[in-house]
């Protein structure tokens, strides 16, 4: 059974020194897109997208969460 948790496991030191609070994330595979959201049910006012392929979402001034475009080959 700790086999099936290990992976999520690895991400907590990675989660704890994010600064927001709440976060919220989604994988489609089909798209190979993940979804990071730091607020539920928030409309962004502004985006931007790298030049990486990342688009940065914003309420305002502040990061309400990002779009990770080709996330598997990232992955590596």
């Amino acid at each position: 059974m700790r086999d099936h948790v290990e992976p999520y496991l690895r991400l907590i030191p990675e989660v704890r020194n994010v600064p927001k609070q709440n976060i919220r994330m989604s994988y489609d595979e089909e798209a190979d897109v993940l979804y990071i959201n730091f607020r539920e049910h928030t409309v962004a006012t502004d985006s931007e997208l790298t030049d990486d392929d990342i688009t940065i979402r914003y309420d305002g001034d502040e990061i309400i969460g990002f779009t990770v475009l080709h996330a598997d080959a990232r992955a590596a």
